[in-house]
């Protein structure tokens, strides 16, 4: 993986080409934005410049290869154990840095899920970035910044990364999975300008199983409590997609408020279910439309304090029909 392979993110690319060049880089990295855009990517790209035999990345040489097979012994990755990152998976980190490097001129560590540090783990990491050790450099990567100390945040090289633009990311999903423009419109839509979501497992769902999941809601009312109660039951049964389908609800009643107030089909993220949009529209005012988005809003947030799960959703679901 070099950078020019990977797709976006050209300033963030430019700099790191940059320091490589003048052998200005840091001891550390905080790279921050969404999850599944590039940021691994891009960390990997950096690691094998810096290892490389030919000292470009070039992907021909051992260094290269070994990188590319996540078998180099001077690159360390360090990924939550269970729900966090723990203290003696920081202790064992700081015993590999305190090695010379094996093979290459640098030894390298990348922290995936950063904001998963427990406590103990985050302030022994903070000793670590105090008093680097030389030719070592270590990568931090997170999707919420905001949750690390702010101590670790400033001793380190932040370099913010963006989604990629939703035309340019339909575009090449149609190349990749050859799919309709409708399709890969909607797919880079939902996937919110995430190749991991747009390009795995998140697919089925957005494409298919969207469908079924908005014309189930659309046909709930206040009076359907048996209907309402089987649709919650599905949901919560499935945990690992619960967040992501709340996500489709929100595009779905996001397209009736932009119906509602004349824009633009165009604007819309469920393309190819204007017929059950333009049915439903005359159906719902405004404020019972913002009213749902809430009711969406709060079921996200009992969720993510581990309540009963099919209970969270029968209530948001009650709330959201009785709108």
């Amino acid at each position: 993986m070099t950078f020019d392979s990977i797709i976006g993110h050209d300033r963030q690319k430019e700099i790191l080409r940059q320091a490589l060049e003048h052998q200005r880089i840091a001891h550390a990295y905080l790279f921050e934005g969404p999850e599944g855009i590039g940021k691994r990517l891009v960390a990997l790209a950096l690691a094998r410049a810096l290892l490389c035999q030919n000292g470009s990345g070039c992907g021909d040489c051992a260094a290269c290869r070994k990188v590319d097979h996540n078998n180099h012994p001077d690159i360390h990755i360090l990924d939550a154990e269970g729900a966090t990152i723990k203290i003696d998976q920081v202790r064992g980190l700081q015993k590999e840095l305190a090695l010379r490097p094996l093979e290459g001129r640098h030894k390298i560590c990348l922290i995936d899920g950063a904001e998963h540090f427990n406590p103990a783990a985050a302030n022994a990491l903070l000793k670590t970035l105090e008093e680097p050790q030389p030719n070592t450099l270590i990568i931090l990567l997170s999707s919420r910044p905001e949750s690390l100390l702010a101590t670790i945040r400033s001793r380190c090289q932040r370099l913010p990364f963006q989604r990629l633009p939703k035309q340019r990311l339909a575009e090449i999903i149609s190349q990749r999975l050859d799919l309709s423009e409708t399709e890969a419109a909607i797919l880079a839509a939902l996937s919110d300008g995430s190749f991991k979501k747009a390009l795995g497992k998140d697919r089925e769902l957005y494409l298919q199983r969207r469908r079924e999941l908005i014309r189930s809601i659309a046909a709930l009312s206040s009076g359907s409590i048996i209907p309402i109660f089987k649709l919650a039951e599905q949901l919560a049964g499935g945990k690992d997609q619960l967040t992501d389908i709340l996500d489709i609800f929100q595009t779905f009643y996001r397209d009736l408020l932009l119906l509602k107030h004349g824009r633009p089909a165009t604007d819309l993220v469920n393309l190819d279910l204007q017929e059950i949009l333009t049915r439903q529209v005359d159906k719902e005012t405004t404020e019972g439309l913002l009213q749902k988005l809430k009711a969406l809003d709060a079921g996200r947030f009992y969720l993510q304090r581990n309540v009963n799960r099919q209970l969270a959703m029968e209530i948001m679901l009650m709330r959201m029909t009785a709108a």
